[in-house]
């Protein structure tokens, strides 16, 4: 079983910056991408960057303020925050598609629990 586990988010004044860390667990063959979503209180769940061999990806609501980087090593990816705005507030999650091998190789899409960023203003 495969399991992502966040971590970092909490409460931060507009203009600070947070970190967070998403770290994966399990038996896997390869993390094919890893990304992270948010989801504000009544809004669909909405992508925010994404992280792959072939490159990165950002929302244009957080381009050249967020920074998504990857630890190979440690299977894990961030995501740094600065310039925090009010509007970022919501629960971020971790996502993350994987290969396992099952017998096979299968590939499964793997979401985090979410953690929860407020900014004040």
């Amino acid at each position: 079983q495969v399991q992502l586990v966040e971590s970092g988010g909490g409460l931060v004044q507009a203009g600070g910056s947070l970190r967070l860390s998403c770290a994966a667990s399990g038996s896997f063959f390869a993390i094919n991408v890893m990304a992270w979503y948010r989801q504000a209180v009544g809004k669909q769940r909405e992508l925010v960057a994404t992280i792959a061999t072939r490159g990165t990806n950002y929302a244009d609501s957080v381009k050249g303020r967020f920074t998504i980087s990857r630890d190979n090593a440690k299977s894990t990816v961030y995501l740094q925050m600065n310039s925090l705005k009010p509007e970022d507030t919501a629960v971020y999650y971790c996502n993350a598609v994987v290969t396992i091998v099952s017998p096979t190789y299968t590939t499964l899409e793997i979401w985090g629990q979410g953690t929860l960023i407020t900014v004040s203003s």
